[in-house]
């Protein structure tokens, strides 16, 4: 059986329901996967007919069982009063409780076992602080609806998959927050997500902080006193756990398939690497949540929106990312 995927509109006065249209209009996606959008059906209809998607039949939709292939998409319809009035390009209240309902939709709809993925489109953060969501984010939405407070993030790119210890972090202090117990704590959840995703004993590469992972303490001691004695102590724990390996080095090693994924110390260290790699088809997904969520890696471009201007090359990707993850569980398991 396909897997059933739902994917959130975003942000309606984004460039969200452009790419979820096109997007599940793609032939890849629907030999991979039941996909169907969550979100408003005349405000998808009302952009259909303003990027000229001409012959693109949008509907409402009560299961995911019975989605379609291109011609139609499908949609669980949510309703959001005002959403009818709503200016394409502008930060508006609106949208963010619109956003914030389709993310809570998905994840109803994912602890209620009706879908086995979410895919989600990108959202403002503006828009959400004008509703008074209390949230920021897809993370924080998640966490809180999906009852799981320690989601961990991930970057994919083609074979390469990367983690992060920190990521909003300032650079001074994304160096301090390398630590020992931090960096063990870190492999150890990887080594439990990766698992979770049918990598029977995942190869987990660390990166290393400082230039030639600090050639013996000539660049700095964080290799020694943190990063080594934490691969060592997951190691005797049966851990496949590897480095500190040069960060200039084990990218290119996992796109290679020595690794099957990278734990990056800081944010531009894993960005840089995989959106050099491929800048419009990197793809986030969520692990350590009861249902698994992906999304593109990019925001609402509200400049072009609903302009039929917009990519919706990630959106694919997000969506075929979150079925490769499902495959991969599923063939481990059978």
């Amino acid at each position: 059986m396909l897997p059933r995927i739902a994917v959130t509109m975003g942000d309606p006065a984004g460039i969200g329901p452009e790419i979820v249209l096109r997007a599940l209009q793609r032939p890849e996606v629907h030999a991979r996967c039941r996909a169907v959008a969550i979100g408003h059906v005349e405000t998808l209809r009302r952009c259909a007919e303003a990027i000229a998607l001409n012959g693109v039949e949008v509907a409402p939709v009560e299961t995911a069982e019975g989605a379609t292939g291109p011609g139609r998409v499908d949609v669980f319809h949510v309703d959001v009063p005002g959403l009818d009035q709503i200016r394409p390009g502008v930060v508006q209240a609106v949208c963010g409780r619109a956003s914030d309902a389709f993310v809570r939709r998905a994840c109803d709809l994912g602890l209620a076992g009706a879908v086995d993925a979410i895919a989600t489109a990108p959202i403002q953060k503006e828009a959400l602080r004008a509703a008074g969501v209390p949230h920021v984010g897809h993370t924080e939405m998640l966490a809180d609806y999906l009852g799981a407070p320690n989601p961990l993030t991930l970057f994919i790119t083609g074979r390469l998959r990367i983690f992060f210890l920190s990521r909003h972090l300032s650079l001074r202090q994304a160096v301090d927050y390398v630590t020992h117990e931090r960096v063990l704590a870190m492999i150890r959840q990887v080594h439990r997500g990766m698992t979770r995703f049918g990598f029977a004993a995942p190869r987990i590469a660390v990166a290393a902080l400082n230039p030639h992972a600090s050639d013996g303490g000539l660049f700095g001691d964080e290799e020694a006193k943190h990063l080594i004695p934490a691969v060592a102590d997951a190691r005797a724990e049966g851990i496949h756990a590897a480095g500190p390996i040069g960060a200039d080095s084990v990218f290119h090693q996992a796109l290679e398939g020595q690794y099957d994924c990278v734990v990056s110390l800081y944010h531009d260290q894993g960005h840089i690497a995989s959106k050099t790699r491929d800048f419009y088809g990197t793809v986030t997904a969520t692990l350590e949540l009861p249902v698994l969520r992906t999304s593109v890696d990019h925001g609402t471009a509200f400049d072009i929106a609903w302009q039929g201007k917009a990519s919706a090359v990630s959106m694919e990707a997000a969506i075929l990312a979150a079925a490769d993850l499902l495959e991969h569980r599923l063939a481990e398991r059978l």
